[in-house]
């Protein structure tokens, strides 16, 4: 397996209503990955998807409450560039042509080895990291999918509010949001301050890159994808 290293960056959703057969891949593939998460009907594994925003869902079709294509035509609509990976002993044509037009990744037939599944996995990961990795300031790049910020391809850990602030700047226009723009997004306080602010963003620089995170005097704060020129 060559990209085993990466699966610990990642969450996954198993969504399988035979619980002894979830337990068993949770033991078989669940230590590669940095959360393996269980749910055990389609409308539970919605509720968990939500929640819990893995990157990679894996489901059976038929399940109680709501089957798996369901769930999983659920989930497209919210995040149309999660991988789902269907498991299913059915083979049947509109099975999988319906699998097809609800943007199901992969296709697994029952019975299969968990080795197989983790080889379909690691395909994925290879796809996912070229279309969803931003590349930012040298030697940084933002994950859009797990809303992670890496550095030469290695997780910069910091807190959940840093990476949606970061996330909020990719998404904006010139990669540039005003002051009361970020209070308003980090904070549900309206009296949140502007030294608040200057805390934050100077905890950030601490973290990643002083020249990370640029400010406009007054106005407000922009991401840098470039590394800024001597004396800017």
């Amino acid at each position: 397996m060559t990209c085993t290293h990466v699966f610990k960056n990642l969450s996954v959703l198993l969504v399988e209503d035979e619980h002894d057969l979830a337990h068993l891949l949770q033991r078989a593939i669940g230590e590669h990955f940095r959360q393996f998460t269980l749910a055990h009907n389609g409308l539970e594994g919605l509720e968990t998807a939500r929640r819990e925003q893995p990157d990679l869902v894996i489901t059976d079709i038929t399940m109680p409450q709501m089957n798996g294509l369901e769930m999983s035509a659920a989930l497209h609509e919210e995040r149309p560039n999660l991988p789902i990976v269907i498991l299913s002993a059915y083979s049947e044509k509109e099975y999988l042509l319906e699998a097809i037009d609800i943007g199901i990744t992969k296709y697994l037939i029952k019975p299969f080895d968990p080795d197989e599944l983790l080889e379909v996995i690691c395909t994925l990961v290879r796809k996912l990291n070229k279309t969803r990795r931003m590349p930012l300031m040298p030697p940084f790049s933002f994950d859009t999918g797990s809303k992670k910020l890496f550095r030469n391809g290695v997780m910069v850990r910091l807190s959940r509010r840093e990476n949606l602030f970061i996330d909020h700047l990719l998404a904006s226009p010139n990669l540039f949001l005003t002051n009361d723009a970020i209070k308003n997004t980090l904070w549900d306080d309206p009296d949140a301050s502007d030294e608040r602010l200057r805390v934050f963003i100077n905890r950030l620089r601490q973290k990643t890159d002083t020249r990370l995170i640029g400010n406009i005097v007054g106005q407000g704060y922009v991401l840098r994808r470039e590394l800024p020129e001597e004396g800017t």
